[in-house]
């Protein structure tokens, strides 16, 4: 039972990772630039 617990927690805590990774990329945040677009070889929007 405790096994069963820790994976549903461990699924839920993925799914609200890409959730958020989604949404930021939705937004126009990119996980390759970090939107610092001094230091990002001008690959910003």
């Amino acid at each position: 039972m405790g096994t069963l617990i820790v994976v549903v927690v461990l699924v839920i805590i993925v799914a609200l990772i890409i959730r958020s990774m989604i949404k930021d990329k939705k937004s126009g945040k990119s996980l390759q630039c970090g939107c610092d677009c001094k230091n990002c070889s001008g690959h910003c929007h």
